[in-house]
């Protein structure tokens, strides 16, 4: 299931981050990173998905 969640925040970050969190304050960071650049969206979401 991890695998599935990696490649959904490759292609949509924040999208990633909310099926592992929820809309907790990881979701919001990520939308904010996202919005600043798409790189740092998702190195966020992956790092967010790999350490839980």
């Amino acid at each position: 299931m991890d695998l599935l969640r990696i490649l959904i925040a490759i292609l949509l970050p924040p999208l990633g981050v909310f099926l592992q969190e929820g809309l907790g304050k990881h979701f919001w960071i990520n939308i904010v990173l996202t919005l600043l650049g798409y790189i740092p969206g998702i190195v966020h979401a992956v790092w967010v998905i790999a350490s839980r």
